[in-house]
């Protein structure tokens, strides 16, 4: 199963008043593994950055200037995700923004069941208890130590972690093999195979306290459940 891991930077909340994206970043997951593949991109969002944005990623007027219109880069985008399973932290924001700029650039926008949203799944797993990207950092031991402001790749590495916590943790001794019968579903099976010790070990009680059990034994009678 492919999914992707995302997260987007934005100028503000709302595209309906004129907010864009600036940055997305994805991570690549095969059957719930990072498979190295990541997608990265700075984008001029064809406005002023305002301040209360900028102090939360960092990502200027000049920083920006240079760098493509969503336009530009939409089909590489769709081509990197294709339809694949999105996983977001609070995904109606992330959705929003992204079908916002890919009908603006006349493209398909991406169905809302096409997302999983890990904040939702964090609220049902733990109710009551803190669900930002950091708490749940801090909750599974997840080091964000790098993450003095948001990115939108490192964000998404992260929360690549998160969500593999999120759904049972890692197993990296597991992985995902098919069944030879002809039900044809999934089944678990160790990576490595089970090793057999060539030869038993040597017994390690003394001839002693060998005959001490057996006396030990006789005197427990003939319905003792060792003598059955």
């Amino acid at each position: 199963m492919r999914e992707i891991v995302l997260d987007t930077e934005t100028t503000g909340f709302e595209p309906a008043e004129g907010h864009r994206i600036v940055e997305i970043g994805a991570v690549e997951l095969w059957n719930h593994l990072p498979t190295g593949k990541t997608y990265h991109q700075y984008i001029n969002p064809e406005r002023a950055m305002p301040q209360e944005a900028f102090n939360v990623h960092g990502l200027g007027d000049e920083f920006l200037a240079d760098k493509p219109v969503f336009a530009n880069i939409a089909q590489d985008f769709l081509d990197f995700v294709g339809d694949a399973q999105l996983v977001i932290h609070n995904a109606s924001f992330d959705m929003k923004f992204l079908n916002a700029e890919l009908a603006w650039a006349n493209k398909p926008t991406l169905p809302k069941e096409q997302a999983l949203d890990t904040l939702a799944i964090a609220r049902r797993k733990f109710p009551g208890s803190p669900a930002s990207l950091d708490s749940l950092c801090r909750r599974f031991g997840v080091d964000n130590s790098m993450r003095e402001k948001h990115g939108a790749l490192l964000d998404s590495e992260i929360l690549a972690e998160v969500y593999l916590e999120l759904i049972g943790g890692k197993q990296p001794d597991l992985v995902l093999a098919h069944a030879t019968d002809d039900t044809s579903r999934d089944v678990l099976r160790p990576v490595q195979p089970v090793r057999t010790r060539p030869a038993p070990l040597a017994p390690r009680i003394t001839e002693a306290e060998r005959a001490a059990h057996q006396d030990f034994i006789a005197e427990l009678g003939g319905s003792a459940i060792w003598k059955r």
